[in-house]
Order: structure tokens, then C-alpha cells, then sequence
């Protein structure tokens, strides 16, 4: 019955969705919207798959700068966030840094990454890792305060010291907060490896949507946005995946 309901709730959104795409369609066919400045959606798919043999490459060069940077935003959000759950002052000191850090344009330090680290992969990689690493350690840090005291107390009553207290209370109980962070940043990583390609570059979906600007290829610029779209939407499906796969409590929980 949950399972019903659950996908009975995606309807509404995916009719919404055909009926924007229909009128999208029509406005274009019927001359209301120049092709020239909104390409039709069935043009755009017709341009997918004939650029789509030359697309891999770029795809590949994205996925790649995304993945590495995701998952060191990972590695790097766990590590640090142990620290400052064991070290209250550094906590102290590094979270209002954080997340003062947020209010700096990551377009406006792209540029310099290029200058330091050069036009190859390094730079995009930084991108993403900056742009995940936020939503990661603000989430796992919450569920990490979030721990019962009671279970807290009753393990250090046992004798169990600070590490143990977090390999057995704190962070399986915060694994839900952390997978919600992963979630949010899984989306971002794709956007934050275009975001390095736009600045510089020789490959990806950032260079080939800047080439086909240039060249006023609309119908082809949409089809590489429709490609990040569905790159990104992969990842935060596999993500969630991977937590019900890790986590089968969670889900029986939910429903």
C-alpha cells in the first residue's frame, strides 16, 4: 500500500512535467517562440543523438572530474568532522570559517584555481570539491550533535572511550544526516565540474557548451544541459541507492 501511494505521488509532477514539454513544443511549431532563440524539444532530442558519438569523450572527461572530487569531498568531510567532534575548539574555530566561506561566488575563486593549478584536471577538481564539501559536513556535524545522550551515558558508563563512542553511537546515528549531505552534493557535483570547464579548459560538457555558444548552436547547447540534467539525477539516484542498500533500517523506517 506504501509502495502504491509512494508512486502514485510521482504522477503529478511528470504530468506537469509532459504538459510544460507539450506546450513548449507547440509554442515553437506554431511560430509563437523562434526555433533560433528556443530550440523545440523534439529538435533537441534529435540533436542529442546525433551529437551523442562525439559527446562521450566530453561526458567522460566530466564524470571523471566530478567522481574524483565528490568522493574526496567525501573522504575530507568525514575526516575533518571527526576532528572537530573530538576537538570542540577547533570546532569553534573552523565552523564560522566555513561557513563564511560559503559567501565567496565559487565563479569568482574558478579563475584563480586556473592561475594556480593550471587548465588541466586538478582545478575542476578542487571546483567540485568545494562545492560538495559543505552540504557534507554541515549534515554529518548536525547528526553528530543530534547523538542520544542517554545511549552516550550508558556506553561511557561500560567503559567506552570517545572513539568508541563515535564508531558505535555518534556516526551510525548521524549515517542518515550524512547520506542526506552526500545526496545534496552529489547534485552539485556535475554543476561544479561544468563550472571549471566553462573558465578553462580542453574537454568536457563545459568547453563543448561554450563552443556551441559561440557558434549560436542553441538546439545544441540545450542538449548538453539536458545531458548534465540526467548525469545529475543518475548520481543522486545512485547515491540513494547506495544508502538503502547500506542502511535497510532507514528505509523499513520511513515506510
Amino acid at each position: 500500500m506504501m509502495k502504491k501511494s509512494a508512486n502514485t505521488g510521482k504522477w503529478p509532477a511528470a504530468v506537469f512535467l509532459a504538459v510544460l514539454t507539450a506546450l513548449w513544443e507547440l509554442s515553437v511549431r506554431s511560430g509563437w517562440v523562434d526555433a533560433y532563440t528556443l530550440p523545440a524539444p523534439s529538435s533537441v532530442i534529435r540533436v542529442l543523438f546525433s551529437e551523442l558519438p562525439g559527446l562521450r569523450s566530453h561526458i567522460w572527461i566530466t564524470l571523471q572530474e566530478a567522481g574524483i572530487g565528490f568522493l574526496a569531498a567525501i573522504g575530507f568531510s568525514i575526516a575533518l568532522a571527526l576532528l572537530m567532534d573530538f576537538v570542540p575548539m577547533v570546532k569553534k574555530g573552523l565552523y564560522p570559517i566555513l561557513v563564511l566561506s560559503q559567501t565567496v561566488p565559487i565563479i569568482v575563486l574558478a579563475p584563480l584555481f586556473g592561475m594556480w593549478f593550471g587548465f588541466g584536471m586538478l582545478p575542476k577538481i578542487v571546483i567540485v570539491m568545494l562545492v560538495c564539501f559543505f552540504p557534507i559536513i554541515v549534515s554529518l556535524l548536525d547528526g553528530l550533535e543530534a547523538a542520544d545522550p542517554d545511549e552516550l551515558h550508558l556506553i561511557e558508563g561500560m567503559g567506552a572511550g570517545q572513539l568508541q563512542q563515535f564508531r558505535w553511537v555518534k556516526f551510525p546515528g548521524a549515517l542518515v544526516n550524512l547520506f542526506s549531505g552526500i545526496r545534496i552534493a552529489a547534485t552539485y557535483s556535475i554543476m561544479g565540474a561544468v563550472i571549471g570547464e566553462w573558465l578553462g579548459g580542453t574537454g568536457g560538457l563545459g568547453v563543448y557548451m561554450l563552443r556551441v555558444r559561440h557558434s549560436f548552436a542553441l538546439d545544441k547547447m540545450f542538449a548538453a544541459i539536458l545531458i548534465v540534467v540526467v548525469l545529475s539525477i543518475a548520481v543522486f539516484k545512485g547515491i540513494d541507492l547506495i544508502q538503502r542498500m547500506l542502511m535497510p533500517w532507514a528505509v523499513s523506517k520511513e515506510k
